[in-house]
């Protein structure tokens, strides 16, 4: 029987069954099939990954008093990934207007986590980036996606009013993250959120030469990270000083190379219960000890096909904050895989990032797909309505006139 008050269609099914599967067709009708099986399939690889390290992580962190299970970090990954793609799916149908509200408050409550962790952080690792909510909240990982809507927000308002000073406004907001992240200290997160940054106002019609300004600017704070900065220096001059045999870094890389092209198999790997993250930092090694180089090249590729796929979305976007909020999310997604990949290669030195929507994680997790969720959201397209794409290159040269 209907609730009272709720009205019944000709067919005879209540009103809110059939709005909410009309709401439904809509979304996928409009969603981009493409970029979410792409998703799905680095989450599938992720998982088939996590099961694979599970067994040394879970050895590597056991105890006298207690022993974990060889799939206990398997079993809690599958559970954190049902949860993250509610999250994902839930996220990928809001509207956009409703999103950026939503990353706003987002990210005023984050903002504040970040100010809360120095204070009552909890430390793990030397690091004190946690939150404990009765389980371990990592404020900038959330902080990450609303960022990037919450930037493009304030770049387009260039579009209203070319007289606003979006930049410097902009500027000073990733500024005030950049210091409290390295308080935790969290230089890698800082390097993400900068470098998100760059690239939208970049797409928002920063002219080229302000660029050159802006990169020699970056490499004048890393320097002054270097002087000023215990932890970078510490990694840096671990990471040029050449590895020893127990760093992370060369454990990592001979982790990765010790597969071969076509791996060891399943659980046959040995280099890896040598490494101190198998399961996150360095899941990648994994993959390419269990599963051979050649697995890890289609994982890159499925990274690299994930932004092509939303360069290609964006063509005929007409709608400057879209098309920030896009770039933004996805330099975020791409950025922070590029990284992870980099350390495990031992082109870089170890920051402490996960590989996303591959390694395993609690709040991480749930972060990570909140990200794509909103990317899948902002890319959503009507596709009996033909656009007419935004013109950057008019945006440069009114730049370059002021």
């Amino acid at each position: 029987m209907p609730r009272p008050g709720e009205r019944k269609g000709p067919s005879g099914q209540p009103r809110l069954a059939r709005d909410w599967r009309r709401d439904l067709r809509i979304w996928w009708r409009e969603i981009d099939h493409w970029l979410l099986g792409l998703v799905l399939a680095l989450m599938a690889a992720g998982t088939l990954a996590v099961a694979a390290a599970s067994p040394a992580s879970a050895h590597r962190l056991s105890t006298d008093e207690t022993t974990l299970p060889a799939l206990y970090f398997f079993w809690a990954h599958l559970r954190w990934q049902f949860v993250g793609l509610i999250v994902l799916f839930g996220t990928s149908m809001v509207a956009s207007r409703e999103l950026r509200r939503g990353a706003i408050l987002l990210g005023a409550a984050m903002l504040v986590g970040l100010l809360l962790v120095p204070v009552v952080g909890s430390e793990i690792n030397g690091a004190r980036r946690w939150l404990n909510l009765g389980f371990s909240l990592q404020p900038s990982e959330f902080l990450k996606p609303a960022f990037a809507l919450i930037l493009a927000w304030v770049l387009s308002w260039k579009v209203r009013d070319e007289t606003l000073p979006v930049m410097p406004i902009t500027a000073a907001f990733v500024g005030l993250i950049g210091v409290l992240l390295m308080m935790q200290p969290d230089l890698g997160s800082a390097i993400l959120f900068a470098g998100c940054w760059m690239v939208m106002v970049v797409v928002a019609g920063l002219p080229l030469q302000r660029l050159g300004y802006l990169s020699g600017a970056g490499v004048g704070l890393l320097v002054l990270a270097y002087l000023f900065y215990d932890n970078a220096r510490n990694r840096i001059d671990t990471f040029l000083g050449g590895p020893t045999a127990y760093d992370h870094v060369d454990l990592a890389s001979r982790t990765l190379g010790g597969g071969g092209w076509f791996g060891t198999g399943f659980w046959l790997g040995r280099e890896k219960l040598r490494l101190p993250e198998a399961h996150t930092d360095y899941i990648f090694s994994v993959i390419g000890e269990e599963f051979g180089l050649i697995a890890c090249g289609l994982i890159v590729v499925l990274y690299l096909a994930i932004v092509l796929r939303v360069l290609v979305r964006l063509v005929d976007e007409d709608r400057l904050y879209m098309i920030l909020a896009a770039s933004g999310l996805t330099a975020l997604i791409g950025g922070q895989a590029f990284i992870n990949i980099l350390v495990n290669l031992q082109l870089f030195p170890s920051k402490g990032m996960t590989l996303p929507l591959v390694s395993y994680g609690g709040s991480s997790t749930i972060a990570i797909c909140l990200t794509v969720g909103m990317l899948l959201a902002v890319t959503r397209r009507n596709p009996y309505l033909e656009r007419e794409p935004f013109d950057l290159a008019a945006g440069f040269e009114r730049e370059e006139q002021a």
